[in-house]
């Protein structure tokens, strides 16, 4: 069984240190290994990133940009193998795995607009031969811990840019589908970046709590659970690094009696079982305004969630393929499971599902919950599975109340053909993405991604131009240049330009 390395100072390293199985969800069988850093090996990472620092922080923008070029031709021209390995690791369906990296690689072309995006601001005579400046630098080494569920997209929101403004980075990937994340990271070495700037380490808590207590890591982004997200937060600030840590959450689509209920329905699909419902924008929860499009919305969603094509995801032409691991499988039945016994009508179950020649598969299939009351369980947490829970409700205010009290707040959408409807909701609404008709608001690469509540923790969110703020430190410059002739007396005022 082949080992998965470590990447340091742009080589590959195999060292005897313990490992963890990887297993293709689809079958259950565990295909690799990968290792798991220790600290020793940490730090052999954060030495090579922190060598690798002041030359390329120094290296023009114009030339990473240049690197950051080439990066993206070759993940474009590596799209099939890289959409495998998702694919194998993961679970999520081939053709779901390329939407993924396609959204990875806007944010390799918004970096490679490192010469635009890191201009400074510059005012001749503030004051008399006064002039002044800012600029964005650099902080130095950084890092990134990253979820299984986006492999390739996710890490592409941190390190290129973090690169682009002249850091070095370490990325932690999720020990369950490492292998995307190696060869993504060795073709942007391939495509010119030199030693040391980019270093992936594998490993679970160990090597996340090396990189938080390491002096020489100035900043962390991270992706996953609330848990861990306030934990790496706290821990981080505590010890005076930068973080963003970006966590869980409950996402509510908002059904109008006037919307379009066809659209709604494919939207909803698309939305709540996709990648088995293991993304953090999934919707978990559609919100009827009342019974009406309650009763329309079950009558119309059933035959397509019991239609849905489930299967191995290196299988072409899927909607669903398994859920990550055995536990994440176990986990969702688990909350099924909860919700029947909390009195919640089971529409669709999708328990037991097997698919012939993958008995041993990680498989749920699409589940669907009617009659939510906002004190289950299947309602307050976050499920990250097949399960669409329906809540009934009376009015917009209403549906808007039970979204603003909850203790996540990443993304909402409202289906409607009212405009007032949707103003208000947009503005009212308590969470960070709002999608209106949309029923994945992830913003474009050049915008920012982020919740609120206790799905964000810092003040910025990840990538576009939250992204360059994160990774850089802004420093004004005032510089003056006096005549030679002129002298003036000591002022013992405050200056000022009056």
């Amino acid at each position: 069984m082949s080992l998965i390395p470590h990447l340091i100072n742009g080589e590959r390293i195999s060292l005897d240190e313990r490992s963890a199985d990887v297993f293709n969800p689809s079958t259950g069988e565990a295909h690799r290994k990968v290792g798991l850093a220790s600290r020793a090996t940490i730090q052999q990472a954060i030495d090579a990133a922190q060598a690798a620092f002041p030359a390329w922080r120094n290296t023009p923008p114009a030339k990473r940009a240049q690197v950051l070029f080439r990066f993206k031709q070759l993940l474009e021209a590596n799209e099939a193998v890289i959409s495998k390995l998702i694919a194998e690791e993961h679970g999520k369906t081939l053709e779901d795995a390329a939407g993924e990296l396609k959204r990875g690689i806007e944010n390799v072309e918004y970096a490679c607009a490192a010469p635009e995006i890191l201009k400074g601001e510059y005012t001749r005579n503030v004051g008399p031969n006064i002039d002044a400046w800012s600029d964005f630098q650099p902080l130095g080494v950084v890092a990134g811990i990253t979820p299984f569920n986006f492999p390739a997209m996710v890490p592409l929101w941190m390190y290129p840019l973090a690169i682009a403004c002249g850091n070095t980075f370490i990325l932690k990937p999720s020990e369950r589908d490492p292998s995307s994340t190696l060869l993504i990271a060795e073709l942007f070495h391939q495509a010119g970046l030199p030693k040391g700037v980019l270093n992936v380490v594998n490993g679970d808590k160990e090597a996340v709590d090396a990189l938080i207590e390491a002096p020489e890591v100035k900043a962390l982004s991270f992706v996953g659970s609330t848990p861990i997200a306030e934990y790496i937060y706290a821990e981080g600030t505590k010890r005076g690094k930068r973080v963003q840590a970006l966590g869980g959450a409950k996402n509510h689509a908002v059904l109008m009696p006037d919307a379009d209920l066809d659209n709604a329905v494919s939207a909803l699909m698309g939305a709540a079982y996709g990648s088995c419902g293991e993304r953090c924008m999934a919707i978990s929860v559609a919100v009827c305004v009342g019974d009406q499009i309650a009763d329309a919305l079950v009558d119309k969603i059933v035959p397509q969630i019991k239609g849905l094509k489930i299967g191995a995801g290196t299988n072409c032409g899927l909607d669903m393929g398994p859920l990550v691991t055995a536990a994440a499988r176990d986990k969702v039945v688990g909350y099924i499971d909860d919700g029947v016994a909390a009195g919640a009508k089971l529409v669709v179950d999708g328990r037991g599902y097997r698919m012939a020649g993958h008995e041993d598969g990680y498989f749920v299939g699409g589940t669907l919950f009617d009659n939510v009351t906002a004190d289950m369980r299947i309602y307050q947490e976050e499920i990250f599975g097949p399960v669409l829970c329906i809540v009934r409700v009376g009015s917009l205010e209403q549906a808007m109340q039970l979204i603003n009290d909850h203790e996540y707040g990443n993304g909402t959408c409202i289906f409607t053909r009212d405009g007032e409807s949707a103003r208000l909701f947009c503005d009212e609404i308590e969470v960070g993405m709002v999608g209106v008709n949309v029923p994945l608001p992830v913003p474009v690469s050049y915008h920012s991604f982020g919740g609120w509540k206790r799905s964000l923790f810092g003040d910025l969110h990840a990538y576009g131009p939250d992204g360059v703020r994160f990774y850089t430190r802004k420093k004004a410059i005032t510089q003056r240049w006096p005549k030679r002739a002129s002298h003036e007396a000591a002022q013992f005022a405050f200056p000022s330009n009056g």
